[in-house]
């Protein structure tokens, strides 16, 4: 278990780019074995909040539950599909106004990944910074941060309007300037381990991987209820641009006296307890948008 303790997050990466390589090798269609990783991710992580979790009282359902699953089923079966099949439509359409083909890379395609790597994430990193500066966007983000514990499924509570401007923010420029979607699939098969542990409630002590992977030890920095806690660790599954613009918050401090969930100002008014389609509607009515 010690092992898993310090290793959990390269372990989860190990296997996902295992199943993507032997995929692509084997002429597998990628976006399944992108899928089979993150299934395996979270069957993994659930299990194993019930042996080794950082908060006990975090366990168990808080009446949570239906709206990270409503709120998972939206997104992976509507918000998700929808977006990946209008993005291609949307970058043909834009070469097409300006009268040039779609460029295609001829780059290797492990530097095409790598290139991925860097040019999401950083699409990413300022999505998801924006959304906690501008206060119509953070409406949209409150959604996220609504809930009072962290556990594996409530990674995936997102509004779909939020969901669709971090896509806006990162992966369609990557499709803009040609990356194939291999490398795409490819980035994924990196980072949705990552994304889809980042909440979860295990005690684990990743040591120097804190560093560089969004793991649930600094990921807990930025749901806390401290404003100047939560403005840091912005990046999506590597925190390389949190480093290079001053956002990054060591793991280190996080002591059982934190409580993570809305800050004061939006708490007042959000209505974080309630289901799922009242606090997507909230955003088109009063009082959003006045508190941050």
């Amino acid at each position: 278990m010690a092992i898993i303790q310090r290793f959990l997050v390269l372990l989860l990466v190990v296997i996902s780019l295992t199943i993507y390589t032997i995929a692509l090798h084997l002429e597998i269609a990628l976006d399944v074995a992108v899928l089979l990783a993150s299934v395996l991710t979270l069957i993994v992580v659930g299990l194993l909040e019930r042996k080794i979790p950082y908060r006990k009282q975090w366990s168990g359902n808080h009446g949570d539950v239906t709206t990270d699953i409503t709120s998972a089923g939206v997104l992976i079966a509507v918000i998700d599909p929808a977006l990946k099949t209008l993005a291609p439509l949307a970058v043909v359409a834009s070469y097409s106004a300006i009268g040039t083909e779609l460029p295609a890379s001829q780059a290797d395609l492990w530097v095409q990944i790598a290139v991925a790597l860097l040019l999401i994430e950083l699409g990413k990193y300022w999505a998801h910074r924006l959304h906690h500066s501008f206060t119509p966007f953070w409406w949209l983000h409150a959604m996220h941060h609504s809930s009072q514990r962290l556990y594996f499924l409530n990674g995936l509570r997102f509004h779909p309007l939020n969901y669709a401007l971090n896509f806006s923010f990162s992966i369609l420029p990557a499709m803009l300037v040609g990356l194939s979607p291999e490398a795409l699939l490819g980035y994924l098969a990196i980072t949705q381990p990552v994304v889809l542990m980042q909440h979860a409630n295990l005690d684990l002590q990743h040591g120097n991987l804190n560093k560089i992977f969004s793991t649930p030890e600094d990921h807990r920095w930025h749901h806390s209820t401290v404003p100047v806690e939560a403005n840091r660790n912005f990046g999506n599954a590597l925190l390389i641009w949190d480093h290079v613009f001053g956002t990054f918050k060591s793991e280190s401090g996080f002591n059982d006296s934190k409580t993570v969930g809305l800050f004061s100002s939006s708490k007042a008014i959000y209505p974080a307890t309630k289901p799922y389609f009242a606090q997507l509607v909230s955003m088109f009515l009063p009082p959003c948008c006045r508190a941050h």
